[in-house]
Parts: C-alpha cells; structure tokens; sequence
C-alpha cells in the first residue's frame, strides 16, 4: 500500500515523520483495536487519523465516515452499522461524556500524542477489501452510503497525482497543506490517499484562520500544494495575510466564481486547479477556473448526459454511476455543468436555475457569501424562490437592487436574508436543513 522508501509522510513545525515510524505507529495501533466492528476515525490531528485509518484497515475493518462530526451524525452512522466504535485524538466531535467511554471499551479508542510503535513485517493489504464508507453530504437530501476499496482509491490517487503533479517544482519535495477535514472524500483523497499511495507527505493540522494556513505553508520544507475550499480561499484572500511561494492552490466543495480565482492566481503567484467529483465517483476532472469554464475529464473518464443527469464512465468504476448534474459535453470530451435537473426553474414560460442564480449573487460588490435556493413549500403550484448572504456593508434592499440588473423579475428570491454568516459544514458546503432553519430564524 505504501510506496517503496523512507520518505517523509507527515511533516509539521516540528519535523518529519518517516514511513517507517509511520508503519510501527499503525502496528502497535493496530493492536489494541476491538477484535471486530467498523470504526468512526475522529482524529483532529491528520497523522493520527492516517495512523488510525491504516490500523483500521490492517484489522481488515471499514472505516465509515460520518457527513458531519456532529453527535447527531454519528450516531445515526452507528445505528446503521451495530458494533461500530470511535477512534479520536480527544472529544469526540464535541459529544457529552456518555460517549467518552474509558480507554479501551469498545466504544471509544484514544490516540495519545505520543503514538506506541511495534515492530513487525511490512504494511500489506487487500487492494479488492472495502476499507471505507463514505456518507454523502446531505445538501440535496439525505445521506447515502458509499462502499470504497483499496484498488479504487489505487486507482483516483494516480489519477490525481497524474493531474496535479505538474504544481509542484520539479525535483521538490512534495508537500501538501489542507484546510478540509480528513473525514471527508476530497479530504480523503488529497491529503490522505496522496501521502499514502503517492510519495507526498501532508502537514499535520487543519489550519483554519488565515495566520495558521500561512504557518502551515512555512513549515514545509519546500513550496506546498494547498489544498481547500472556497470559502478557506475567500476569506484568505481578505485577510491580507502574507504566504510564502506555493506550489499551487486546490478547491472544491462549493462554486468557485471565476473572478475569485482570478483574484487568488495573481495574488498568490501560482496556478489554481478546481476539481469535479463527488462521494459515488472519486475525483474525475479539473480545470484552472481562472481561464477556462470547461472541465477536463482524467484519463479513463467519460460523462455521458442523460436527461436527468449524466452517466459517469470510468476505469476506477466497477459500473457506470449517475450523478444529478447536467452536463454538456464538447467534441474533445470536455465538460461544461449545467447545474441540476432539480435546480432547473420554470415560471412564466422562463427558464433559469438556481446554480446561475447563486453565481450572480455571488458576483454582486460586496457580498462575501451567498446562495439561492427553493422553499419546501409551494404557492398556486409554484415553489418560491428565497436566498441567504453575508455581507458587512450591503442590505436586502441594496442586493435586491443588484439583483434587479441581471435577473428577470420572477426569479427574484424572496424571501431574501441577510445573515452574519452561512451555516457550512467542515467543507463548505450547505445542507439543506440548515438553510431552512436558518432563513426561517431557528438556529443553523
């Protein structure tokens, strides 16, 4: 599972960390791990979840991964899965002490800072194993489960090593920085799977303000790939904090207006790629949205539209899966998304969709953060329009005034909400519940 070597697969301020510690490390873990069950990795340090996730594997169990760390999320993943336990470097996800069960129950595995080693023969593992269930987000409905094996993950890791390779400086080491939780899929695969299976080694935290992400950036040894989101990126940006070089910038999980990597590639002074996926398919295509609106497949991926979405072909697939998302294909296999069947709107014989919707909303002075989205509730057949934004100088009747220049009348959204903040998950995105509460004045 591992590549061949000693190379360095975590680093933080305080060095490196080998791969060879790092297999002594999975061991003794290994070891102390319930005799059965799957496990729920909680791990805030990202080594220790690496650590965690190789142990849990070597144990030939799953590790399941919540949409949220939430108590509520957790829970209902341990319902569905009987006999499942925690691993954790602390709290648990901020659960009541009813969960934080003593050292070595079943229930509850605590990672101390100072891991145990063990010595033994080389990591192996079952490539064609389900070493991971991956929950999907919850921002268009319920969260649906999905089986990934070590062959897979093989697989979308070559693909994106073969993708992104080109960031870094040739004959560099390669390092990455993440802001996304390691729960996560994209966490998953670009600051997990690329340490793991590619000869990349990941900082250790999460860094989450601008002045941590920039102390993260100096800790490595040579200039590191970014790896976040759109928001994490906006907020950057804002704050005028100083980087040092970087390899390149990553971003997906939310809509990345194009003006706003514009911005990113001239400050910063390197290439920006957003990348396509999702929790069924693995990552499938990138583009540097700064340039170009089309996404570029990777090799071995194909989309097929369908009228309600699009088939996705792939050689790390063992079937074709459907996503919702409408796409336009172009003669030289590129893609262009056109939001989702579900997003489509109709009134008055006028066609729009919540996707552009959100995207001129976002592109209005002013506004840091913003979506459109449809009510539950429908009028005369119609489901209403409404939408959320974060601003610190602009009111609903300055954005509403904004909106009026580039949107017909009926697809303006009212309610319109101006909020201190968006209710987002780890990764930016949206779930729908917290949204509905949020615009009706609960708690998000």
């Amino acid at each position: 599972m591992l590549p061949a070597g000693d190379s360095a697969i975590a680093f933080d301020a305080r060095g490196e960390v080998s791969r060879a510690t790092f297999a002594a490390h999975v061991r003794a873990l290994a070891a102390r791990l319930p005799a059965t069950g799957s496990a729920i990795n909680l791990c805030e340090d990202r080594y220790r979840f690496l650590v965690a996730f190789c142990a849990v594997a070597l144990r030939r169990q799953v590790t399941l991964l919540p949409p949220s760390r939430t108590r509520a999320a957790i829970d209902d993943v341990r319902a569905l899965h009987p006999g499942s336990y925690c691993l954790g470097d602390g709290d648990p996800c901020g659960c009541d002490v009813r969960a934080l069960l003593p050292e070595g129950d079943a229930h509850f595995v605590h990672l101390p800072a100072d891991l145990a080693q063990a010595d033994g023969p080389p990591l192996a593992f079952d490539e064609a194993a389900v070493v991971a269930i991956g929950f999907t987000s919850g921002s268009t409905g319920a969260p649906a489960a999905n089986a990934k094996t070590l062959r897979g993950f093989l697989a979308s890791t070559a693909q994106n090593l073969a993708a992104l390779a080109h960031l870094w400086p040739a004959g560099a080491p390669r390092r990455v920085v993440a802001t996304v939780p390691p729960q996560h899929m994209y966490g998953i695969e670009l600051s997990v799977m690329l340490p793991l299976l590619g000869d990349v080694a990941v900082h250790r935290g999460r860094p989450f303000f601008p002045e941590d992400i920039a102390r993260a950036l100096r800790d490595a040894p040579a200039p590191a790939l970014l790896v976040t989101t759109p928001v994490h990126l906006r907020t950057l940006l804002a704050s005028g904090v100083a980087l040092p070089p970087l390899a390149g910038i990553v971003t997906a999980t939310a809509p990345l207006p194009q003006a706003l990597a514009a911005e990113a590639e001239a400050h910063l002074g390197c290439e920006l790629r957003e990348v396509f996926g999702a929790t069924e398919t693995w990552i499938l295509a990138s583009r540097r949205t700064a340039r170009e609106t089309a996404w570029t497949p990777f090799d071995g991926v194909r989309l097929q539209p369908q009228p309600d979405g699009a088939l996705v072909h792939a050689r790390h697939l063992a079937q074709p899966v459907q996503l919702a998302d409408l796409v336009e294909v172009e003669a030289d296999g590129r893609f262009v998304l056109r939001g989702r069947r579900a997003d489509l709107l109709e009134i008055a014989g006028k066609r729009a969709s919540l996707a552009d919707l959100t995207r001129r909303l976002l592109e209005i002075p002013g506004v840091d953060d913003g979506v459109v989205f449809q009510l539950d509730g429908e009028t005369g057949g119609v489901r209403r329009i409404a939408a959320a934004y974060a601003s610190a100088s602009l009111d609903e009747a300055a954005v509403l005034q904004a909106l009026r220049r580039s949107v017909d009348p009926v697809f303006l959204p009212r309610p319109l909400r101006r909020v201190a903040a968006l209710p987002r998950n780890e990764t930016g995105k949206l779930p729908r519940a917290a949204l509905l509460r949020l615009l009706q004045g609960g708690v998000p």
